[in-house]
């Protein structure tokens, strides 16, 4: 089976019980893998270093740690990440959640069985406080027909359980400077440039979500931010114009919402309730 390399970047506000939960899932997959890039995207904590300087140490052959001066987000960070990763094969993670144990397993199984792939996603589950105990999961399109046509109005991909081919995401300019949307924005080059894409209809990775909380309001430049990149699919050729003012009226009236209608529909419509 084919070697890969794990991605994950940290900045300081991370929670480190949190980040050491994420980066041991990945260093206890079924099938392991032999180069582990974390990118410190600016100064960290004394805590998360501590975590980072114990990961080193029980495993100083895999473990490439980036150090960035000063926070320059996440685009940038994780571009840095891709000149460091050894391997083709690059498995995404965020450093809060947690993946299942042969999620990468079950990529490369994938990946082996179809060359042509290029991006490979999966489901994701969502906890409060007990991973055992998820209340809900966003599944999303699994064949490459059905995620070019979802992308052009939703993120079609779950970003945490993305397993990707470095030389593609390298051919198409990597991870572009956003306000915000920096993955969908690179997913939509992706698919536009004719790479293949695919998810598995498997949960890969645990995600964590407050049960009881609302969903995060967005400032006023994240949402120019989110209408930009949709703005750019559409100038693309990615969208219709029709795509692009749907997109816009969605999100202007969840902006503008109360947080509790926010909540709802996140959780009816966007989600599915375990």
């Amino acid at each position: 089976m084919r070697s890969y390399s794990v991605l994950m970047c940290v900045y300081r506000g991370e929670n480190p019980l949190y980040f050491r939960e994420a980066v041991q899932s990945m260093l206890s997959q079924t099938v392991s893998p032999n180069d582990f890039v974390i990118v410190c995207d600016g100064p960290l904590t004394d805590e998360l270093n501590t975590v980072i300087n114990n990961f080193i140490n029980s495993n100083p052959k895999i473990m490439n740690i980036i150090r960035l001066p000063a926070n320059v987000g996440v685009g940038a960070a994780t571009n840095e990440g891709l000149k460091h990763c050894k391997n083709e094969l690059i498995a995404k993670m965020d450093s809060n959640d947690i993946s299942v144990t042969d999620r990468c397993e079950k990529q490369l199984k994938r990946f082996e069985s179809n060359p042509d792939i290029t991006i490979l996603g999966g489901f994701i589950e969502e906890f409060d406080t007990d991973e055992n105990k998820p209340f809900d999961i966003r599944e999303v399109p699994t064949e490459n027909n059905q995620i070019k046509k979802y992308a052009r109005r939703r993120q079609p991909f779950n970003n945490v359980t993305v397993m990707y081919k470095r030389s593609s995401i390298i051919n198409v300019g990597g991870y572009r400077n956003l306000n915000r949307g920096e993955d969908y924005d690179l997913y939509i080059r992706l698919l536009k440039s004719g790479y293949y894409a695919e998810n598995l209809d498997d949960v890969l990775v645990k995600v964590r979500v407050k049960l009881n909380g609302h969903i995060k309001r967005h400032s006023f430049e994240t949402v120019k931010g989110f209408l930009s990149t949709r703005w750019n699919t559409h100038k693309i050729g990615y969208s219709s114009l029709w795509d692009f003012t749907i997109c816009c009226i969605a999100e202007i009236f969840v902006f503008i919402c109360p947080s509790k209608l926010q909540h709802f529909i996140y959780r009816k419509f966007l989600r599915k309730s375990l």
